[in-house]
């Protein structure tokens, strides 16, 4: 390598450049539509197009050939892609007609709009920063968001009408909400009609959500941020939905729940899916355009939650509701009113209904995602190598990307024709096991020092999990681990936990969260012990640390909080540590409302004085997810009882660190401060 393992882990955006992603296949299977930079260190995303049948690439868009080169981004549009953990620049969303025809796409707030065939890329007159445009499905319109006014533009006339224009600095039309956006997988505020005349937008009034500020100390001269948050507890956003003509008429769609999770506009009608404060209920509801009347079409509920799963509602072509749903212990797709997959493959999301035929993701081993269709009253599988995937359907066409722990990267087939990835190498190569850890038998990963002999000396060793609900870090897939194996190659061992509340495992596994984050601290050790039981000798118990970032921060700083007989050291991420201080719809899911007293037990700021190991706490000041005042708060208890800590702040930095610079440097002060901590000399 002619760099240092950090340093290109931070300039690839970790390894994620150059991946072909955001893929678009055309009805009649023949094109493929997707994203890429030219590079894996470039990151300027360009659009491409595939033609299937020959294989050939071509190239519809570069933003530097239009100019684009140094991004002017829209306050709206960079926290869009912060909720959605874009890192990259250039063309990071487009969306493209009904025919796949056209596309249209955002930068630097102007709208363009590419013309797929001829490979004409215009820049379109636009009332100001454009976010989120969309083309209307026969392609005549687009619809964009500017200064939380909903436009439509007329693409043959350039004639621009506002349609919904906010009432007031806290309302916007067509976006979504904070809690949308960064806890239901919800990015959009709007959806056109199957025949463009009109378009069901939300509308999101921030008023009732407490003001914060988020300020940037390394610079006093200027003023904070204000920022709606709605932290556990407190008010939401209110959000109501309207369908609104090309003239402007308006027609309320109400609905009764504190969430608004979806919507979808097909040829059989408008469908929205909501969700209660608790999370314990949920609706599908039937809506007339005409009237905005509902119809309850199917009602869910949990005592713990219901979970949200992405690509649902979907329709068959006849009509049929195709669903998923828990039953019988496991989560299981169900079309019509009939659950069609066994309780033991876990379904994960809908991908895409072709026609009769549904593509979707679902695990039998948590460790693996795989593909499957329903058609006809069968499930088929269509990935069977193990690995993780992910696809599309069209035009009888199937789309497969693949992860894997035998191949770098990852490949992406259509049939017999291959996309390229240009991601780079990392230079070095995972040496993973996974493994069944414990009394609970944790999936498990466990990597060794490339240049470590079995049974030849104990190794310190490294926890490094997320271990929260929600999240799977234990996955056959090489670049899960890319970063862990370089922590190994520096001495460690190294390993990696997916603790009860993970998914892959059904409803059961994940609901032995609620109520209690602890939890997740009990399967740490409960891994560590069962893989020092499987390698007797490699592992020092004695030299034991754990590192994590935002809830795997949280786990990093209990650890050693709460078990200093385990865990001797800790380097702990943007840490949640006061569950009051995160957000309504995450926090609540698990731990309910904090008028019912669950709060306490997760909390970390109680244990303060109880800290006598070394702890590492980093934050970025500008982190809008989970702010600073977590750290400061933890930090300033710490202080209080006399423990002695180390805190690195951030400036500029928000919950994620894309700067090149910070990245890199973030791994060596930690492993700087591990070794130290461990007394690891060499």
């Amino acid at each position: 390598m002619t760099e240092s393992f950090p340093r290109l882990h931070a300039r690839t955006r970790r390894f994620t450049l150059g991946v072909p992603r955001n893929f678009t296949i055309s009805p009649d299977g023949g094109r493929v539509t997707f994203l890429r930079t030219r590079s894996g260190t470039d990151p300027v995303t360009c659009l491409w197009e595939l033609d299937v049948a020959s294989g050939a690439e071509r190239l519809v868009v570069d933003p530097l050939a239009l100019g684009a080169a140094d991004e002017d981004l829209p306050p709206e549009e960079r926290a869009r892609r912060e909720r959605s953990r874009e890192s990259a620049g250039g063309v990071v969303a487009y969306a493209t007609d009904r025919e796949v025809r056209q596309a249209v796409f955002a930068l630097s707030g102007d709208l363009y709009l590419a013309d797929l065939a001829s490979g004409d890329v215009r820049r379109l007159p636009a009332a100001g920063p454009v976010i989120d445009p969309r083309l209307d499905p026969t392609g005549t319109r687009v619809a964009y968001v500017t200064g939380g006014a909903l436009h439509v533009l007329e693409i043959a006339t350039g004639a621009d009408t506002a349609l919904a224009e906010p009432e007031g600095d806290t309302v916007t039309y067509g976006l979504a909400e904070f809690i949308a956006a960064e806890e239901m997988e919800r990015m959009r505020g709007y959806w056109w009609s199957p025949s463009g005349d009109r378009l069901l937008v939300s509308r999101v009034d921030e008023s009732p959500v407490p003001l914060w500020h988020i300020a940037d100390p390394a610079n006093p001269d200027r003023q904070p941020v204000p920022q709606r948050y709605p932290a556990a507890g407190t008010a939401n956003a209110e959000v109501t939905l309207h369908v609104i003509g090309l003239d402007g008429a308006r027609t309320a769609v109400p609905f009764e729940q504190e969430y608004l999770v979806t919507a979808a506009w097909d040829a059989h009608g408008l469908a929205i899916v909501t969700l209660s404060r608790d999370q314990r209920t949920m609706r599908l509801l039937a809506a007339d355009p005409d009237t905005g009347e509902t119809t309850l079409l199917r009602e869910d509920t949990d005592p713990a939650w219901v979970d949200i799963v992405t690509g649902v509602p979907a329709r068959l072509s006849d009509g049929t509701l195709v669903w998923v749903a828990d039953a019988g212990g496991g989560h299981r797709l169900v079309v019509g009113d009939e659950p069609v997959t066994p309780p033991s493959l876990q379904v994960r999301a809908v991908l895409d209904v072709d026609g009769d035929t549904v593509l979707f993701q679902a695990s039998g081993e948590p460790t693996e995602i795989h593909l499957w269709t329903y058609s006809a009253g069968t499930i088929s599988a269509v990935t069977t190598e193990p690995g993780v995937h992910s696809g599309r359907r069209a035009g009888g066409v199937t789309l497969v990307a693949r992860q894997s722990l035998d191949t770098e990267g990852t490949t992406v087939s259509v049939g017999a024709v291959s996309i390229k990835s240009l991601a780079e190498r990392p230079g070095l190569e995972p040496r993973v096991s996974l493994v069944r850890a414990g009394s609970r038998e944790l999936s498990t990963a466990v990597l060794l020092p490339s240049w470590h002999v079995p049974g030849s000396g104990p190794l310190p060793v490294l926890m490094d999990p997320y271990g929260g609900p929600h999240a799977q870090r234990v996955l056959s897939a090489r670049r899960m681990f890319l970063e862990s194996q370089w922590w190994a190659e520096q001495g460690f061992a190294v390993i990696v936990a997916d603790g009860r509340g993970t998914p892959g495992r059904g409803p059961a596994f994940e609901r032995e969260m609620l109520h209690d984050f602890t939890i997740s601290l009990q399967d740490q050790v409960d891994a560590l012990q069962g893989v020092a039981a499987l390698h007797p000798g490699d592992l020092d118990l004695s030299r034991v640390a754990i590192r994590g970032w935002s809830f795997g921060g949280y786990l990093a700083a209990l650890a050693v909080l709460r078990r200093p007989d385990v865990f001797h050291a800790a380097v702990a991420g943007a840490p949640v540590t006061d569950w009051r201080l995160y957000d309504t719809c995450y926090t609540e899911r698990y731990l309910g409302h904090p008028d019912e007293g669950h709060y306490e037990r997760s909390s970390l700021l109680g244990d303060a004085e109880k800290l006598e190991r070394p702890l590492l706490l980093i934050h970025g000041l500008a982190d809008d997810n989970v702010v600073a005042a977590h750290t400061l708060r933890l930090s300033s208890a710490l202080l209080a009882a006399g423990r002695p800590h180390t805190v690195l702040p951030l400036s500029g930095v928000t919950h994620m660190t894309p700067q090149e610079v910070v990245a890199e440097n973030l791994l060596l002060l930690q492993l700087d401060f591990l070794k130290k901590s461990l007394n690891i000399t060499g």
